[in-house]
């Protein structure tokens, strides 16, 4: 199975600048999620940006780089369209790909591990598309419409037990693996028959604010560089 890894990592950030660059327990914040696809067995690593400051230093951790448009790469940008623009330029230069594993750089809370079992979820030919996901235990949603609170996922007139409530998964978007054909067919990175891969649920918080690089920060230092 040839299956390749695209990242892409916009320069603009309104939350945190630099975002995709920042020091994160000691190194740039992308560099972590290039290490965890080299030693994952994926066949080549590509990070995908308008940013010359990112593709220099993903160049240094390992990846081949591609060159974002700026027409793919303001904020009404979808990632659909950053992975179309790189199959493209990937398959000129090695061929048909079979896979892509697509990570997200703000999600650092994962180890290769997570992506070898994906990828070899992947193999397995029962999947076109797999998402990485945590499971919702305790998780009771709610939201308002026209002025009253409605609860979502449950109903709050007859509440179940626990055990007896249906398990339930949060996308968590630590990492997407589709078939390209899939991406061409519905402009969609789901579509077939869609398989989960399931992960720790404290690996599913990722950083978009300054408080989150604070939380990340400590669970990866708690939970992953202890262990290495």
């Amino acid at each position: 199975m040839k299956s390749v890894a695209i990242i892409l990592a916009r320069g603009g950030s309104k939350g945190i600048p630099n975002k995709n660059i920042i020091q994160f327990c000691g190194k740039p914040l992308i560099s972590w999620t290039i290490e965890h696809c080299l030693d994952s067995g994926v066949c080549s690593i590509y990070v995908s940006s308008d940013d010359n400051k990112i593709l220099e230093i993903s160049k240094q951790y390992g990846a081949f780089c591609i060159e974002r448009p700026s027409n793919i790469s303001g904020d009404e940008a979808t990632s659909e369209s950053g992975w179309m623009h790189a199959i493209k330029i990937i398959e000129n230069i090695e061929g048909e790909i079979d896979w892509v594993l697509a990570p997200q750089v703000t999600s650092p809370l994962r180890t290769s591990r997570d992506f070898s079992r994906g990828l070899a979820l992947a193999e397995s030919g029962e999947y076109d598309s797999i998402f990485s996901c945590s499971v919702a235990e305790d998780l009771f949603f709610w939201e308002e419409r026209d002025g009253r609170l409605e609860s979502i996922n449950y109903d709050w007139h007859n509440r179940q037990r626990r055990q007896d409530i249906p398990k339930q998964y949060i996308e968590n978007g630590s990492f997407y693996l589709f078939r390209p054909e899939i991406l061409r067919q519905n402009n969609n990175r789901f579509g077939g028959k869609i398989g989960i891969l399931e992960m720790d649920f404290w690996k599913m918080f990722e950083i978009d604010s300054k408080e989150d690089i604070k939380m990340c920060s400590a669970l990866m230092k708690e939970y992953i560089i202890t262990e290495e």
